[in-house]
């Protein structure tokens, strides 16, 4: 796990119920847009489909490192401010380094005491995706082959 997701982590672990609400709130209004040539293909094999709200996630490697991109809707803001949790806390990771993230993630952040059994399988279904598609194109990379779109 990245230094910065640990702080992220962290922070939402010691923070009490409302706090955790707020910060949550601040993640989604901080998620970046998708760039241009990524917006285009949000379609059915870049949705997390764990998720009740509509999660895109894409993926790419620039060397060992991830760049991690993602949308969530604005009407759906703890799902988006997970999201946008990950892309921040993730920036700049190696692979190796997000594969380890472990994954009751969202437990850890204390957001199971205070969203539901449903959204928290939905975020814990984000990061399983995270993980996998890091793992599809780590194997396109060493195989010299482009990870797809």
């Amino acid at each position: 796990m990245t230094r910065k997701l640990e702080e992220i982590v962290e922070e939402l672990s010691q923070a009490d119920r409302q706090e955790r609400i707020d910060l949550l709130l601040d993640f989604a209004r901080s998620l970046p847009p998708l760039p241009d040539r990524l917006a285009a293909h949000k379609d059915a094999s870049h949705r997390v489909e764990e998720c009740q709200s509509p999660v895109y996630l894409f993926v790419e490697l620039h060397g060992p490192n991830v760049a991690l991109w993602a949308d969530a809707p604005m009407e759906a803001p703890t799902v988006r401010g997970f999201v946008s949790m990950l892309v921040e806390g993730l920036e700049g990771a190696t692979g190796e380094e997000i594969l380890e993230v472990p994954g009751d993630l969202v437990q850890r952040c204390g957001l199971a005491e205070i969203l539901g059994m449903l959204r928290v399988r939905g975020l814990t279904g984000v990061l399983r995706r995270v993980k996998a598609e890091v793992t599809r194109a780590l194997i396109a990379q060493a195989a010299g082959t482009p990870a797809p779109a």
